[in-house]
């Protein structure tokens, strides 16, 4: 018999279970927690009876069946962060930082110029088999603050992650580790965070206005296919130039369709707006190890900048050149 709307709004009111979970799954994930408290437990007596060494932490990462998830507890940096340090690593070419990390000893990439990512398997694997890049690994978070490459690198909020005082177990540090933990999501979400807020700084200074939002010709002749832009400067009415900004930090499956978006945006503009400049903000290092979608995004784009100071720098002088000396 077919319920009534009526009866379906009350199943799901006096039977609501409020907070789902199986227990089977509470019950093992609880055994995983207790296995890191455990670990680390072992590591902070160890420390205390030895003394600070790299060696106690090589052999947790290598040794202990989540030797590398205790780490990163301890010092609140996260597996994802992990990664895409690892893959910084292996794309630049810094001596200090090479050295630091034995990079000689285990980079052996036979396509540098198409890097991907190494996935957790992998890191874990050569903990274990590389001894020379297990060193490494312990290298950063006693000494990767002090890399300036990495200082100038590695957002501040998580540099202070690598901390040797976090591998002492004191008590203020693990106090920041927690803070850290509790406000990593409302770090990452502060409008403050997003790159696009440099844009804005430099608009403001050279006194140039813009909008967002939809480009008008495109809300009356293709409402299917328009998009909100990050930046139409100086206006909707006239653009001038119209730009938008794609930081990836990590690897989306959804890049490929995000370049096919914007070459369509491109067709458009171009039909719509024949004397606006469409440029692109494409950075990250989400961008840089998928090259394919990377290629196919900038052909969307008349000119393409990232965050760096240089580019920011040229992105200035095209602003002055297009806008002020108009």
């Amino acid at each position: 018999m077919k319920k009534t709307t009526e009866e379906k709004f009350q199943t799901v009111i006096q039977k609501n279970t409020f907070y789902f979970f199986n227990p089977k799954f509470e019950e093992d994930y609880e055994g995983y927690v207790n296995s890191l408290k455990e670990t680390l437990l072992n590591v902070k007596n160890r420390i205390e009876t030895e003394g600070l060494k790299k060696e106690i932490f090589e052999d947790l990462i290598s040794e202990k069946e989540n030797g590398l998830r205790a780490l990163l507890a301890l010092t609140g940096f996260s597996n994802e962060y992990l990664k895409r340090l690892t893959t910084i690593i292996r794309i630049v070419d810094i001596p200090e930082l090479n050295n630091l990390v034995y990079k000689d000893k285990w980079y052996d990439e036979t396509n540098p110029d198409n890097i991907q990512e190494w996935s957790d398997s992998k890191i874990i694997n050569l903990v274990r088999k590389n001894e020379f890049f297990k060193k490494g690994l312990v290298n950063i978070f006693f000494e990767g603050a002090s890399i300036p490459f990495l200082a100038d690198t590695i957002p501040l909020f998580e540099l202070k992650k690598l901390s040797i005082s976090k591998l002492k177990f004191e008590i203020p540090e693990m106090i920041d580790t927690l803070i850290r933990y509790k406000e990593k999501g409302s770090y990452s979400g502060k409008k403050g965070n997003n790159p696009e807020i440099i844009v804005e700084d430099i608009l403001r200074k050279l006194n140039i206005p813009w909008d967002t939002g939809d480009l008008t010709e495109l809300i009356d002749n293709a409402p299917d296919n328009k998009r909100t832009m990050d930046f139409i400067i100086p206006n909707k009415e006239e653009p001038i130039i119209i730009a938008e900004s794609s930081f990836l930090a990590t690897t989306s499956s959804g890049q490929g369709d995000k370049s096919k978006t914007e070459i369509s945006i491109d067709v458009l503009i171009k039909e719509h707006y024949p004397n606006a400049t469409f440029i692109g903000f494409v950075d990250g290092i989400g961008w840089y190890v998928r090259k394919e979608d990377l290629k196919r995004m900038v052909t969307a784009y008349e000119d393409v900048f990232t965050f760096h100071k240089d580019e920011l720098s040229r992105f200035e002088k095209l602003l002055i050149e297009k806008i002020i000396k108009k």
